[in-house]
């Protein structure tokens, strides 16, 4: 049955509002980034600045250790989104496959560890860590961020296993292909969307925490960029608002280059995730 025009135009319109929704923050960042401070201070703001300034920018990389911060940043989400795919694709594979106890109790271990929350368990994380000597370390928050990202990495792969027929391992299988070939010639190129998908899943998680950094990192040498944002914030909740800005801005720009670059094989890893789980 076609659609009819009034009800195209509607879900047009809607799309268009949805579109501005979610566009609007970033719009409003952009703009900021570039005003200059008479115009942040205006009891009437405008949309876009009137003033274009890089002023925002240069403070931003003059007067902070952004440089370190990104890197920091980008060693800890790569290392993040690398292991939790390394470790969730055989666990995923497992459990997608093969039926028994511990299927259950690993599908159970998933989903309760979704309900706690971050204050829960950052003294339980921060004592283990002082003992193994890894506070204020990169490893050790590359360990928390690979523990809490991959219950939910492992749920997301699970499904993208479980979506792909039994029956092309068992012609290969029929053929005279053992696991190995089977995993490497047809689940792992069927796989690869639904890996980029749980990967980048992975990476924006550690991009964007927080929390577990403050606890862990107290070197400023080895700060995050969230860490490095919340120096923006100063005493009874002054906020220096044009670098804030500015460094918010770039601090987005990675993962927003990423995700252009690998849209196509995330969407088309969530919709074959969302198959069968």
């Amino acid at each position: 049955m076609r659609t009819s025009p009034g009800v195209r135009a509607a879900q047009y319109v809607v799309l268009f509002g949805y579109v501005v929704f979610l566009g609007f923050p970033l719009l409003w960042l952009v703009s900021t980034a570039f005003k200059p401070p008479a115009e942040l201070s205006q009891l009437t703001p405008t949309l876009f600045p009137v003033d274009w300034t890089w002023n925002n920018f240069r403070v931003a990389f003059a007067e902070s250790q952004l440089p370190g911060a990104l890197r920091n940043s980008f060693v800890v989400a790569v290392a993040t989104a690398v292991i939790t795919t390394l470790v969730a694709l055989p666990a995923a594979y497992a459990i997608a496959r093969y039926r028994s106890a511990v299927r259950n109790v690993s599908i159970g271990w998933i989903l309760t560890s979704q309900v706690f929350p971050f204050i829960l368990i950052v003294i339980p994380v921060f004592i283990v860590l002082k003992q193994i000597g890894l506070i204020n370390t990169l490893p050790g928050l590359v360990i928390v961020y690979v523990v809490w990202a991959l219950p939910f990495t492992l749920w997301m792969l699970q499904g993208y296993v479980a979506a792909i027929p039994r029956d092309l391992e068992e012609a290969a299988s029929t053929d005279g292909a053992n696991r190995f070939v089977i995993l490497r010639a047809i689940i792992f190129p069927l796989l690869l969307p639904g890996l980029v998908a749980t990967s980048m899943f992975a990476f924006i998680n550690a991009w964007n925490e927080f929390f577990f950094a403050l606890v862990i990192i107290q070197d400023p040498a080895l700060q995050t960029a969230p860490l490095l944002l919340a120096r923006y914030v100063g005493a009874e909740g002054s906020v220096n608002l044009g670098p804030l800005a500015a460094t918010a801005l770039i601090t987005t720009l990675p993962s927003l280059i990423i995700f252009s670059i690998i849209q196509r094989k995330l969407v088309s890893g969530m919709l074959s995730g969302s198959v069968k789980g």
